[in-house]
Protein backbone atom coordinates (compact mmCIF):
# COMPACT_ATOMS: atom_id res chain seq x y z
CA UNK A 1 0.00 0.00 0.00
CA UNK A 2 1.26 3.49 -0.80
CA UNK A 3 0.01 6.94 0.11
CA UNK A 4 0.39 9.92 -2.21
CA UNK A 5 0.94 13.42 -0.82
CA UNK A 6 0.64 16.83 -2.51
CA UNK A 7 1.63 20.19 -1.05
CA UNK A 8 -1.54 21.83 0.33
CA UNK A 9 -2.51 24.67 -2.07
CA UNK A 10 -4.56 26.67 0.49
CA UNK A 11 -3.77 30.41 0.61
CA UNK A 12 -2.89 31.54 4.15
CA UNK A 13 -3.19 35.30 3.60
CA UNK A 14 -5.48 37.76 1.85
CA UNK A 15 -2.84 38.74 -0.72
CA UNK A 16 -2.37 35.19 -2.04
CA UNK A 17 1.35 35.30 -1.28
CA UNK A 18 1.59 32.54 1.35
CA UNK A 19 0.45 28.95 0.89
CA UNK A 20 -0.15 26.31 3.57
CA UNK A 21 2.29 23.86 1.95
CA UNK A 22 1.77 21.05 4.49
CA UNK A 23 1.65 17.53 3.05
CA UNK A 24 -1.93 16.82 2.00
CA UNK A 25 -2.81 13.13 1.77
CA UNK A 26 -4.66 11.97 -1.31
CA UNK A 27 -7.79 10.32 0.09
CA UNK A 28 -9.34 9.32 -3.22
CA UNK A 29 -8.14 9.20 -6.84
CA UNK A 30 -10.64 9.16 -9.70
CA UNK A 31 -11.03 10.08 -13.37
CA UNK A 32 -13.53 12.60 -14.72
CA UNK A 33 -14.65 12.67 -18.36
CA UNK A 34 -14.27 15.97 -20.19
CA UNK A 35 -14.45 17.22 -23.76
CA UNK A 36 -10.63 17.25 -23.86
CA UNK A 37 -10.39 13.68 -22.56
CA UNK A 38 -10.20 12.13 -19.11
CA UNK A 39 -8.93 14.25 -16.20
CA UNK A 40 -6.99 12.65 -13.35
CA UNK A 41 -8.63 13.99 -10.19
CA UNK A 42 -8.27 13.61 -6.44
CA UNK A 43 -9.67 14.48 -3.03
CA UNK A 44 -6.92 15.73 -0.69
CA UNK A 45 -6.76 16.83 2.98
CA UNK A 46 -3.90 18.38 4.98
CA UNK A 47 -3.32 18.18 8.78
CA UNK A 48 -4.76 21.70 9.23
CA UNK A 49 -8.06 20.44 7.79
CA UNK A 50 -7.88 22.11 4.38
CA UNK A 51 -9.75 19.88 1.93
CA UNK A 52 -9.80 20.07 -1.86
CA UNK A 53 -11.45 18.01 -4.57
CA UNK A 54 -10.71 18.39 -8.28
CA UNK A 55 -8.32 17.76 -11.19
CA UNK A 56 -4.69 17.17 -10.14
CA UNK A 57 -3.61 20.08 -12.35
CA UNK A 58 -5.64 22.47 -10.19
CA UNK A 59 -4.42 20.94 -6.90
CA UNK A 60 -0.70 21.39 -7.60
CA UNK A 61 1.27 24.63 -7.54
CA UNK A 62 4.76 25.89 -8.28
CA UNK A 63 6.74 26.75 -5.13
CA UNK A 64 9.01 29.01 -7.19
CA UNK A 65 6.75 31.81 -8.44
CA UNK A 66 9.18 32.61 -11.29
CA UNK A 67 8.69 29.08 -12.63
CA UNK A 68 4.90 29.24 -12.48
CA UNK A 69 3.39 29.04 -15.92
CA UNK A 70 6.56 27.65 -17.49
CA UNK A 71 5.83 24.04 -16.51
CA UNK A 72 5.33 21.22 -18.93
CA UNK A 73 2.25 19.03 -18.93
CA UNK A 74 4.41 16.08 -17.81
CA UNK A 75 5.22 17.96 -14.58
CA UNK A 76 1.56 18.46 -13.63
CA UNK A 77 1.91 16.51 -10.40
CA UNK A 78 4.85 18.66 -9.23
CA UNK A 79 5.25 18.28 -5.49
CA UNK A 80 3.61 14.85 -5.34
CA UNK A 81 5.34 12.34 -3.10
CA UNK A 82 4.68 8.63 -2.82
CA UNK A 83 5.08 7.10 0.62
CA UNK A 84 5.61 3.38 0.99
CA UNK A 85 5.27 1.93 4.52
CA UNK A 86 8.08 -0.24 5.85
CA UNK A 87 7.91 -4.05 5.91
Amino acid sequence: MSVMFLDCPEYMDRDGAARCGLPAAVEYLYTVKSTDGPLESAKIRCPRGHCFNGPLESLTWEKDQRAAGSGERSRRVQGAVLWHPGP
